[in-house]
């Protein structure tokens, strides 16, 4: 891509994270990331080119080494012109949420990150002419902790994602709960996952977005109340599912679309399109999880119908969904057992500030730094070197935890697929597909105590106001000191 050739008339606002804002190109399937700061914090450019390698070498160096070659797209960093910049801001900033404009865009280095638009990506130039369908994912936490040092009980049994819709509510950020839950998708059941996609698509919250040739058609634009227009999504989805135009309009063909919707996207998370396996690393055993959530709306309407056992059929060893939940499962001691262990990094860095860059804490994101990530041990030995291994592959769980999957669809003819081509078939159509996977930034080191605080806002605030109105003993005693501290003891 030529820089000279990039009108900012053809890039449009794309979204944005915590600290980057991204916009796609009209033409192109490209995207280019730039980086944000609050008001008046000065940014020399060399830090932020030193931000953005740091960027790259981590998806380039460390977690294509856990998901593969195919699946994660680093990018590369360019610079650009700074008037062209300082134009493109002035035109994406009335598209900003007005949630997200509490800080702004680096207009001053000219450094971005240039990445394929992965709602546009296809791999067969044979299909780049024709209509694509994408479907973006935000899974969350697969498992729930099974980890010694969990001092709630409740963790054991009821996944974050189910306890902190509850939080969320309460505070205004959603106006209701979502039935979904991370546990029941990837599950590697059909049924369960289907139930899954389901409740996205009826409560999509930021965890799920369709978009049809680039453009946003169904999910939230920011935190708000999402209504679920299914009729007008089937509108959309018609010419992809049933080309033929054979089936009629109503409810019924509505039902029908989303279905067949469902169906693909389960199939193309449970395919495998990258032999690559998680390099050197030993993965952690899933089964020292719990295979469901106490809190899943589809557990729950197994138990009332007399049914007390999950069927879990497990997640075929290649697929992207495995490949995350086994990156997640390096929070192996959970964040109550970790945060004693940042405390010790802590304590050293007070005392040896100047070791900070040789314990790779910024960066560099390199071989060395994925090397030692490969000890899965959990016996403490008392060393800081034992700490901040633990504290590392916290950062990796929770970077996963947070991950994105893309699930790119165009209709393919039958006589143009082949056995090189991944194909996914629905009753009238069928699709070549690739699935990726992004927002793989590693999470900031300073964001631990943070996270161990929200872990304690979490399970406190279930307890406290969902579990109790279950429980009538639970509930007398929570109404008779509103202020009271639970205590487990042993027996």
């Amino acid at each position: 891509m030529e820089v000279e050739k990039m009108d900012e008339n053809e890039w449009k606002y794309h979204g944005e994270g915590n600290q980057s804002l991204v916009v796609s190109h009209c033409q192109r399937c490209v995207v280019l990331r730039f980086l944000k700061f609050p008001p008046n914090q000065n940014k020399t450019s060399e830090e932020i080119l030193h931000h953005l390698q740091n960027i790259v070498d981590f998806g380039k160096h460390v977690m294509k080494q856990f998901f593969g070659e195919n699946y994660v797209h680093h990018g590369e960093i360019i610079q650009l012109p700074l008037d062209f910049v300082r134009q493109l801001c002035l035109k994406i900033q009335p598209e900003r949420p007005e949630s997200r404009c509490d800080k702004d865009m680096d207009t001053l280095s000219g450094y971005a990150m240039c990445l394929p638009n992965l709602t546009r990506l296809q791999t067969y130039r044979f299909v780049e002419h024709r209509p694509i369908l994408c479907i973006e994912i935000k899974p969350k936490c697969g498992f729930v902790p099974f980890s010694s040092h969990v001092s709630q009980e409740i963790k054991h049994k009821v996944c974050r994602y189910c306890m902190h819709q509850h939080l969320k509510v309460a505070n205004g950020k959603w106006k209701r709960p979502s039935k979904y839950c991370p546990l029941d998708l990837f599950s590697g059941n059909k049924q369960r996952m289907h139930f899954a996609l389901k409740s996205l698509l009826q409560e999509a919250q930021n965890n799920l977005k369709i978009f049809k040739n680039g453009e946003l058609i169904y999910g939230c634009k920011d935190d708000q109340d999402c209504v679920s227009d299914w009729n007008e999504l089937a509108r959309h989805l018609k010419p992809f599912f049933f080309p033929s135009n054979g089936l009629v309009s109503g409810p019924h063909c509505t039902r029908t679309i989303v279905k067949e919707l469902i169906h693909v996207i389960t199939m193309t998370l449970l395919s495998s399109t990258d032999a690559c396996r998680a390099g050197d690393m030993k993965t952690v055993p899933i089964s020292q999880g719990r295979s469901y959530c106490e809190a899943s709306a589809f557990n729950k309407e197994l138990v009332r119908n007399g049914k007390h056992k999950l069927e879990s059929s497990g997640l075929p060893r290649g697929c992207l969904l495995y490949k995350t939940l086994q990156a997640q499962m390096l929070d192996m001691l959970d964040i109550e057992g970790l945060y004693p262990l940042y405390s010790r990094v802590e304590q050293y860095l007070e005392e040896f500030p100047e070791e900070r860059s040789t314990l790779q804490i910024d960066g560099p994101y390199n071989e060395a730094f994925y090397e030692k990530l490969l000890d899965l041990s959990t016996e403490d030995d008392g060393t800081v070197a034992f700490a901040l291994t633990k504290v590392q592959q916290y950062r990796i769980a929770m970077t996963a935890k947070d991950c994105s999957i893309m699930i790119a669809l165009s209709p393919c003819l039958q006589d143009e697929c082949s056995e090189q081509r991944p194909v996914v078939l629905t009753s009238k159509s069928r699709f070549t597909f690739s699935v990726s996977v992004l927002d793989l930034d590693l999470k900031p080191y300073e964001s631990i105590p943070h996270q161990y605080k929200l872990d304690g806002e979490i399970v406190n605030y279930y307890l406290k106001n969902v579990q109790a109105k279950d429980d009538p003993v639970m509930s007398n005693l929570f109404k008779e000191n509103e202020d009271c501290t639970l205590v487990l003891h042993k027996v």
